[in-house]
């Protein structure tokens, strides 16, 4: 990887020696990294290196890390944050999710779980290039927040998508493999590599939570089911998301 090309990831952590491993993993994974010990310093970074991703502690001195979610979350809706904690509990995870973080990992945790995390939130990251302001999004071009194919169109935003069953409101995984598709239309990709991408795939998982999904699909969407034009089955591979 390029100097130029690198993503910048900024660890927002008190504990030395955790930062620092973070700080040499991340290195050695490709990625240009920057520190903050407390949390003051993480917002003066965030404001002025432009990172690609946050990887957060809540426990702090200064400013907690909720607060400095909160504060991010006011000023920029898409930048992924993963949160760091040693505090494990259901209440935490629900008030970041509420705060709008992006994942979760709970302290100690395994590295090549966390880089694995971290190479999987900076691929969603190209999800949310910025629109061009005052253009309206052409048929089947993806611009962060809209997408348009055939007669449908789905709002990334407010989930919403007005399509050929109506009006409808997407739930949060039909909007992830919405994404998956569209990052990687007119390539078929298999069942494995939906799971993987949307779920975090575990051989435990069933492959037939993909087939439910593109049931879900073709109904929205399709305006024959049966015979359908953008979402369509390759034998033996998986699906091919084709909005042209």
């Amino acid at each position: 990887m390029e100097a130029a090309e690198k993503k910048r990831v900024l660890v927002i952590e008190d504990e030395a020696r955790i930062a620092e491993g973070l700080r040499l993993n991340l290195s050695l994974a490709g990625y240009a990294v920057a520190v903050a010990p407390d949390g003051i310093d993480g917002l003066e970074k965030w404001r002025a290196w432009h990172p690609d991703l946050i990887v957060l502690d809540i426990m702090l001195p200064m400013i907690d890390g909720f607060s400095i979610l909160k504060t991010i979350r006011q000023e920029d809706e898409k930048i992924p944050v993963l949160i760091l904690s040693a505090r494990g509990d259901t209440t935490d995870k629900v008030k970041g999710l509420r705060y709008g973080v992006d994942d979760y990992l709970a302290k100690p945790f395994d590295l090549e779980e966390f880089l694995l995390r971290v190479e999987r939130l900076i691929q969603k990251s190209a999800w949310y290039e910025p629109a061009v302001p005052g253009k309206k999004p052409d048929v089947g071009l993806f611009n962060g927040n809209h997408f348009r194919f055939g007669d449908n169109h789905v709002d990334f935003v407010t989930f919403k998508a007005r399509c050929v069953a109506g009006e409808i409101t997407l739930t949060e995984q039909e909007i992830t493999l919405l994404k998956i598709f569209i990052e990687n239309r007119g390539k078929p990709l298999s069942r494995e590599e939906l799971l993987n991408a949307g779920w975090g795939y575990s051989r435990d998982t069933s492959t037939r939570t993909v087939d439910n999904f593109m049931v879900r699909f073709r109904k929205y969407f399709e305006k024959d089911p049966k015979n359908p034009r953008f979402f369509k089955s390759r034998r033996s591979v998986g699906y091919l998301f084709d909005p042209a």
